[in-house]
């Protein structure tokens, strides 16, 4: 069988804590919803860490630790994929459209990294350009991603370049082209999140065609077109993610826990004779680092 493997982006940081009772707020329950979906049987537990009060987005790297730190002493193996997103939330303000208005949540590339350097994960996400979220602006100019694209390498941790649309594919690829991503690159096409590219077969297929030949490559969908694109991505060859963070539902009126979704993405990959890589297949595959001291595998 061919070998995939899966994601679970267990939380996310998204207003969606009120639209399902299922969605981990606490350090411990974004834990324990990572060690449940691998037990379910996803290779990979991708996280952001939440305010425990407010269910809102979190920096803060105590509530990262604790999570890691969990996921870690749990007899569940997992690899770790924390967002290195951190603060890029832009709303102009009306007045001064130079300045940030209510709803902005800005970090320095420093500051994005800080909890993927402290706590050196095997992996971490790194969006590759800017777009226009909602009606917000995700900021991330050329020159912050090279900063951030450099720390990671530094640390070590393997970077999942996730693309929201074709030009963001494009400044990945310039980072690789200028040294400041180590080995084969891994890309995540982000699909149909308003307003970046949409998630149908004809936009997958572009961008699976533009990769360079030692790339490799996953795709998720949102919402209802989550499964979809799982099916499609499996097809073509791709690594697959499903989760909370990107999906509310496991079937129309029907909310879904993380745990669900991950069984009903290994059961479609089975069905397309497809077999979820383990962690440490993983980590031999991808060239991730040790997580628990020593060489890199």
């Amino acid at each position: 069988m061919k070998k995939a493997l899966l994601t679970a982006a267990v939380t996310g940081a998204g207003d969606t804590t009120s639209k399902s009772p299922h969605v981990p707020v606490t350090p411990k329950e974004i834990a324990e919803a990572a060690i449940e979906s691998a037990k379910a049987g996803a290779t990979v537990a991708h996280v952001h860490a939440r305010n425990p009060e407010t269910g809102g987005i979190s920096h803060n790297v105590d509530h990262y630790r604790e999570i890691v730190d969990r996921i870690r002493e749990s007899e569940t193996d997992v690899i770790i994929n924390i967002t290195s997103g951190g603060g890029g939330d832009f709303i102009p303000s009306l007045n001064t459209p130079a300045a940030g208005g209510n709803g902005t949540d800005m970090q320095t590339p420093a500051e994005r990294h800080q909890p993927v350097g402290e706590l050196l994960p095997e992996m971490c996400t790194l969006d590759c350009g800017s777009v226009n979220f909602g009606n917000m602006i995700y900021m991330s100019p050329t020159d912050w991603l090279r900063e951030q694209a450099a720390l990671i390498q530094q640390s070590g941790v393997k970077p999942e370049l996730e693309c929201f649309d074709t030009g963001h594919l494009r400044f990945a690829q310039q980072l690789v082209n200028e040294g400041l991503i180590d080995g084969d690159p891994m890309y995540q096409f982000c699909m149909g999140i308003p307003w970046g590219m949409d998630a149908d077969a004809e936009t997958m297929e572009y961008m699976k065609n533009r990769l360079p030949e030692n790339a490799h490559w996953s795709a998720f969908g949102i919402g209802r077109m989550q499964l979809p694109i799982l099916e499609q991505t499996a097809q073509l060859g791709g690594n697959v993610r499903v989760g909370l963070e990107d999906n509310l539902y496991l079937s129309k009126g029907v909310l879904a826990r993380n745990d669900q979704l991950v069984e009903k993405a290994v059961n479609m990959l089975n069905s397309n004779d497809i077999e979820v890589m383990s962690p440490q297949e993983a980590r031999i595959q991808f060239g991730l680092r040790n997580p628990y001291g020593g060489e890199n595998i």
